[in-house]
């Protein structure tokens, strides 16, 4: 009998052991980062928190920021604001064991609180390049001892992206395309290098219309005409805060483009197109065809 129960006991403590493994992840300056509970997870930023989920730990987050939507279980957990605008204290009271985030994250002085409350928390680099969404995959693999499956995701990005670039490898002309940001008619901005639309718009095989800035600024009728655009690419959101495709054309210059005089304005899911997440290839597969119509899409692709 005693035998058997320090079997138990042993088997127990193992158990123990186990969950308390510590792993050290990077992070964004380069910090050696420990880890060793992952119970309570509080991802602030749509792509940290699809990538959990993608890598099937879902289950384990408590809580998320307003800018993380999908996939549609998110919408069932408690939110704490939005990741660039946050407030420590919403945080704490959520009473998670980690918080995951990005450089995105802000403002400093939250971010400084919660770190001094003692809360694990691992700030990865948002970096909207292909590396940088596998970097994130593979570090949160990590974090969550599901290595070869991140290792999985970020093959699938890289075969996603090769099946693109072998349909508008086909097309001799590449498109220019205006990338622009709208909340209404009062937050128009245009997309220069530099940007993740920037790097999206390249990644499906055409060129960005604005070359000559980097980052955003506001959009000026005197820019848009020397553009030039093919095509006129919003989020969805956006899109829809101006009125739709009537809307954007009646928009300071738009209307004189050759996007304008096709009716070029084409739209994609805020989250999916600019997250630079696990969703990656198939968001620059989707933009691929619709940057060029000329394109026959598959059947089932």
């Amino acid at each position: 009998m005693k035998n058997r129960v320090l079997a138990v006991f042993s088997s127990l403590a193992l158990v123990s052991l186990a969950l308390a493994q510590t792993v050290t992840v990077t992070d964004a300056e380069g910090k050696q980062i420990s880890i060793s509970d992952t119970s309570r997870v509080l991802t602030l930023g749509g792509p940290v928190t699809e990538i959990v989920f993608a890598l099937g730990q879902g289950e384990k987050v408590i809580a998320t920021d307003t800018s993380s939507y999908f996939p549609a279980a998110v919408g069932a957990l408690p939110k704490v604001g939005y990741q660039r605008s946050l407030s420590s204290e919403g945080i704490v009271a959520q009473k998670p064991s980690l918080i995951l985030t990005t450089t995105e994250a802000g403002p400093p002085a939250a971010i400084k609180q919660l770190r001094e409350t003692g809360i694990t928390t691992l700030i990865l680099a948002a970096d909207p390049s292909v590396q940088g969404a596998k970097n994130k995959i593979i570090a949160i693999g990590k974090v969550f001892g599901v290595q070869p499956r991140a290792e999985a995701l970020a093959r699938g990005i890289d075969l996603d992206l090769a099946q693109a670039k072998a349909y508008f490898t086909q097309i001799k002309k590449k498109p220019k395309v205006l990338f622009v940001y709208a909340r209404g008619a009062g937050t128009l901005l245009a997309s220069g290098t530099g940007s993740a639309a920037d790097g999206m718009i390249k990644l499906a095989g055409a060129v960005n219309a604005i070359t000559g800035y980097e980052g955003y600024k506001p959009l000026t009728s005197e820019a848009v005409v020397a553009a030039a655009p093919d095509a006129v690419l919003f989020l969805t959101d956006g899109l829809k805060s101006i009125g739709g495709v009537e809307g954007a054309l009646k928009l300071p210059g738009i209307a004189l483009t050759p996007a304008g005089k096709n009716k070029r304005i084409v739209d994609m899911d805020d989250l999916y197109t600019l997250s630079f997440g696990p969703r990656l290839g198939k968001a620059v597969i989707d933009l691929t065809f619709l940057l060029h119509p000329e394109l026959k899409r598959p059947s089932g692709l």
